[in-house]
């Protein structure tokens, strides 16, 4: 049995670690994995399938570059993979690690840390460039990203791979207005439902969203529900407190399963700083929900051209944007439902769990 080692900045519920809980299911038992968490989270092991062949191995001790890569060398030694999958720039020692200890790997880019939204540090440039090259293939989830790791990272083409995220469309339902999990969070039925679902990191900027429901609300009865955890659900807290927003925003946590919630939403809002091809705006559109959002990575090329008027430039004028699409969509039912249907159709057209399983497992298998 083959064995593949995952190595993750972080495994906490996010895109790559989601896409990697479906892929390892889709496996199944054909394959045995370890991961490594070099931040020692691995709250995401609760997205795996219990029956997998799956460990956990702690990570060695913080250090430099050098020392980091050297250690990990010596757990990959140790552990004796025939793959190693590593996940972002958090990942990148372990790059240097296992190719000095002749280990093949495929690593993996899905985006950028808030410090690096608006532009590159040239410190992290030369370090994949330097990281990402030899024989190390490089798979990538976004057009944007494929022509970064192109241009700026120097990857040749025929080590570059690019692999649209997908999803199982046959297992979300048309968004009905889910009207018991509205009485749950005390959101009436004909209320109109504005959700976000992702880790509450700084870069989602999900406050945006609510300084856009605040603009709306003295207009039309608009409501927020705001899917996950992380580190900024306590300032989120703070401004859902103005008087504006007093019973307006429903904190639901994290959902490992968040079909049902999407039903309950009248539209899906990403309203991030930095995106390449998230998931859950597949989801939300698989859900047959409109969206309003910031124009960030592939977000715009993911959208049918029906949608492309309610996405915001990132700029000094997004929050006066977002309030106006979220005000438009808000007004016309009709319109949320011929877009919906567009947004399923485009994913039932482009985005496809098979062929993303497909095209891993023919790249895994070629390494």
């Amino acid at each position: 049995m083959k064995h593949l080692v995952h190595v993750f900045s972080t495994f906490v519920p996010a895109g790559p670690q989601v896409r990697t809980a479906k892929l390892l299911a889709a496996f199944g038992p054909e394959l045995r994995h370890t991961i490594v968490a070099m931040d020692g989270r691995t709250s995401a092991r609760e997205l795996l399938d219990p029956a997998l062949d799956v460990r956990y191995v702690d990570p060695p001790p913080k250090a430099g570059s050098l020392a980091t890569a050297r250690r990990m060398r010596a757990v990959l030694r140790e552990l004796a993979p025939d793959l190693v999958l590593t996940y972002n720039f958090g990942a990148i020692d372990t790059v240097f690690a296992a190719r000095s200890a002749g280990f093949a790997v495929i690593h993996h880019e899905d985006g950028f840390l808030p410090d690096e939204a608006r532009g590159f540090k040239r410190r992290r440039v030369w370090m994949r460039r330097l990281a990402l090259g030899g024989s190390t293939r490089v798979v990538v989830i976004s057009q944007n990203l494929q022509r970064i790791a192109r241009e700026l990272w120097r990857v040749p083409e025929q080590r570059l791979h690019f692999i649209p995220n997908g999803i199982e469309i046959e297992r979300f339902s048309a968004a009905d207005g889910r009207p018991a999990l509205r009485e749950r969070y005390a959101i009436a039925r004909d209320a109109v439902v504005v959700g976000a679902v992702g880790h509450l990191r700084p870069e989602k900027n999900v406050a945006r969203l609510l300084r856009a429901v605040a603009r709306c609300a003295p207009r039309c009865d608009v409501h927020a529900l705001v899917l996950g955890e992380g580190p900024e659900r306590a300032g989120l807290e703070e401004l859902a407190r103005v008087p504006e927003l007093s019973g307006r925003v429903h904190f639901a946590g994290y959902h490992a399963d968040p079909r049902e919630h999407y039903r309950a939403m009248d539209v899906f809002a990403l309203t991030s700083d930095t995106e390449q091809m998230p998931i859950a705006l597949l989801e939300a559109m698989a859900s047959s929900l409109p969206v309003m959002a910031t124009d960030v990575g592939d977000v715009r090329a993911m959208l049918p051209q029906s949608q492309q008027r309610y996405v915001a430039s990132l700029d000094d004028q997004t929050d006066a944007a977002l309030s106006r699409i979220l005000m438009e969509l808000a007004a016309s039912r009709e319109v949320r439902s011929e877009l919906g249907s567009a947004n399923r159709e485009r994913v039932a057209q482009c985005y496809s769990h098979a062929h993303m399983v497909a095209s891993y497992r023919a790249l895994i298998d070629a390494v």
